[in-house]
């Protein structure tokens, strides 16, 4: 990715930022605002009622729903960094982000997508486990083992979180503060920067290429092992049960990693359009507010775990 940067900028401090957002008259942003309040407030529904359900159900106590639980409470988090202020930019004059704001906002983006990045690569390691190994699931996926993994998971986002951070806002900015974007991601504000920042584009292009190809590697061998165990097995039914359970991760992690790859795999400064943006809205808007739905239709024990929740309520 080529970081092209505006000319005849002045080095000096800055100690605040303008979020461009979308481009559009009162109309547009009026419609923009309706769409991300539908999407926040489905989002934090969606995942409250997965971490409610999930916690109260004895029968969901199992790795796989620990790992669910905490996927919920990430997308919830990952979702509340972008939309509170998107929502009050949309009929903002000014559209402004404090220098401190900004640099909180590119840290917790960085450091819960991350920590998901590693968190579904966990849970396919997970289902490997449960269905290839499965005398052996419950002393390997202990509750102490699952703690750990998450636990890891987090380190491992807080960790590309600092060093992404703490490298881009250690560059001198200069007399252009105005972000091309709704929220301070890491290229367009490598764009403001007046000093080089070619180690900036490398440790990210090497720090993020290789947590997501350790991520997929992970996940592909996972669910290569899991396809040649389930073609093995003599029972239709349970291949089939297997493949159902497994389909909803598979999506999710298709969705979250595919949206990934269209938006920063792209050449140049494509990343800085509205096309981009409108791709930036799919995965810090709607995949969060999706994972709730993809793991519940497709999952029976969480349906009958929502029909008990729900009869619970309504009982005098």
């Amino acid at each position: 990715m080529t970081i092209h940067r505006p000319e005849n900028i002045s080095a000096g401090p800055l100690r605040e930022f303008v979020l461009v957002g979308f481009r559009g008259g009162v109309e547009t942003q009026a419609l923009l605002f309706t769409v991300f309040l539908a999407l926040y407030m489905l989002t934090i529904m969606g995942n409250l009622t997965m971490i409610t359900v999930i916690t109260l159900d004895a029968r969901l106590h199992s790795p796989m729903y620990f790992f669910l639980r905490n996927l919920s409470f990430l997308d919830l988090c990952y979702s509340s960094v972008f939309a509170p202020k998107a929502l009050t930019n949309f009929f903002s004059s000014s559209k402004v982000i404090s220098f401190g704001g900004c640099a909180a906002q590119l840290f917790f983006w960085s450091f819960l997508g991350t920590t998901e990045a590693f968190l579904l690569a966990v849970m396919a390691y997970d289902r490997f486990m449960a269905i290839c190994n499965p005398l052996r699931y419950p002393v390997t996926m202990s509750p102490t083992t699952c703690a750990h993994l998450v636990l890891s998971s987090y380190c491992g986002g807080c960790l590309n979180s600092i060093v992404q951070t703490s490298l881009t806002f250690r560059l001198p900015f200069g007399s252009s503060n105005r972000i091309d974007h709704f929220f301070c991601d890491v290229s367009p504000l490598l764009h403001l920067a007046c000093a080089d920042t070619t180690l900036n584009e490398l440790v990210m292009f090497g720090v993020c290429g290789s947590i997501a190809v350790s991520a997929t590697v992970i996940v592909l061998a996972s669910y290569g092992y899991i396809t040649v165990t389930v073609l093995k097995m003599r029972s239709g039914s349970r291949g089939q049960k297997v493949f159902s359970t497994c389909g909803s991760h598979l999506t999710a992690v298709c969705l979250f990693y595919g949206t990934l790859i269209v938006i920063y795999a792209q050449p140049g400064d494509v990343e800085s359009t509205e096309q981009g943006k409108v791709v930036s809205i799919f995965y810090t808007q709607v995949i969060p507010m999706l994972n709730p739905i993809i793991y519940s239709l497709r999952n029976k024990d969480v349906k009958d775990a929502l029909r008990s929740l729900g009869q619970r309520k309504a009982a005098p």
